[in-house]
This record gives structure tokens, C-alpha cells and sequence, in this order.
């Protein structure tokens, strides 16, 4: 008969997605997730299987809680532009919120891990082409309602978009002047225009 988990799963993941963030994967250590998280080896082993194993649920767990957000800024949005607008400050919020300058854990793990495991590197390849897939949605409606152009296909823009993200994320790092990254989200949006 299987072991019943006897703790809140959310919460444990929160809890090792706050040590993975801070350390990344390579500098997080089983002792590290033991004492994060207040259970011993063998319930982590016996839930996740491994160390590997908790971290791709922890970027499963955060991908999940970003992808809410997105959702929830889509709502608030009345065209496309608004959208686009909207997920780039969601994400500024976040920055200036980052006081320890951790950045995005994904955009880290990539930087960190994607060419190291098979499993990583398909996570991100899957989180990217999704990510991709929502932009060229939101720039094709853009262009079909004549908000933007049509210099280039939905997808190149897409793409476009995607890597301004990953770039916004890193500058954020090191640069949270809330002027700064304002002007830098217009000017990545001035190109849809």
C-alpha cells in the first residue's frame, strides 16, 4: 500500500522553489530542501524521487502561477496592446517588487541548466514554444484589429516579443530604475507600431 502524503504539497513547493530561486539547481544541496522545507530525505524521495524530480514540479508549479497572472492581466486588457502592455508591467512589478534581485526562475534555470538535462532543457523549449504561441496570438489579433503593423509576420514579432521578455527579466537584475524599464518596455512595444 502507498504512503499517504502528510503535508500541504503547495506549500512545499513554494518552499523549494524560494531555495531553487535563491541558489539555482546547482547550488541547492538535498540538505538545503530538507531544511526548507522541514521533511526529511526519504519523504522528499518518496514524493518527488529525486532532487531532479522536485525541481522540474517546482517549474511546473511556477510556470503554472505565471501563466495565472498572464491570464489574469488578459482580463484587464481591452485589445491586444493592452495586453502586451500589461504583461510587460506585470512583469516590471515583480522587478521592482525582487529586492534580492533573483530574477524569473525559468529565465534562470535556462541560463543555468538548459543544455545540462534532457528534462530541463524539453521543459524549456515546451515553456518557450508556449509562451511564443500566446504572442503570436496576441500580435495577429493586434494586426487584425489595425493597432499593429504588418511589417512582419505574427510570429517574427512573437519571437521579437519573447526575447525582449527574457531581456527586460535579466536587466531587471540589475537595473530596477522603474523609469528606466518604463521607457525600455515602450520602446520594445514602439516597434509593433
Amino acid at each position: 500500500m502507498p504512503k499517504v502524503e502528510t503535508f500541504d504539497r503547495t506549500n512545499v513547493l513554494q518552499k523549494a522553489t524560494e531555495v531553487f530561486h535563491r541558489k539555482g539547481y546547482n547550488g541547492t544541496s538535498m540538505q538545503d530542501l530538507v531544511d526548507a522545507t522541514e521533511l526529511n530525505r526519504s519523504s522528499i524521495y518518496n514524493s518527488f524521487g529525486s532532487k531532479l524530480g522536485m525541481f522540474m514540479e517546482v517549474l511546473s508549479h511556477y510556470q503554472s502561477i505565471t501563466q495565472n497572472k498572464i491570464g489574469k492581466e488578459t482580463l484587464r486588457a481591452h485589445n491586444a496592446a493592452d495586453t502586451i502592455k500589461l504583461i510587460f508591467e506585470m512583469y516590471l512589478k515583480e522587478i521592482i517588487a525582487d529586492v534580492d534581485n533573483k530574477g524569473c526562475l525559468i529565465f534562470n534555470c535556462k541560463s543555468e541548466m538548459a543544455n545540462q538535462e534532457h528534462l530541463i532543457k524539453s521543459f524549456m523549449e515546451q515553456n518557450q514554444e508556449q509562451t511564443i504561441a500566446i504572442l503570436e496570438d496576441l500580435v495577429h489579433n493586434g494586426q487584425m484589429e489595425k493597432i499593429f503593423n504588418e511589417d512582419q509576420s505574427s510570429g517574427r514579432y512573437a519571437l521579437y516579443l519573447y526575447s525582449a521578455i527574457q531581456g527586460f527579466r535579466m536587466t531587471g537584475i540589475l537595473n530596477s530604475n522603474e523609469d528606466e524599464l518604463r521607457n525600455l518596455i515602450n520602446i520594445v512595444l514602439k516597434v509593433l507600431y
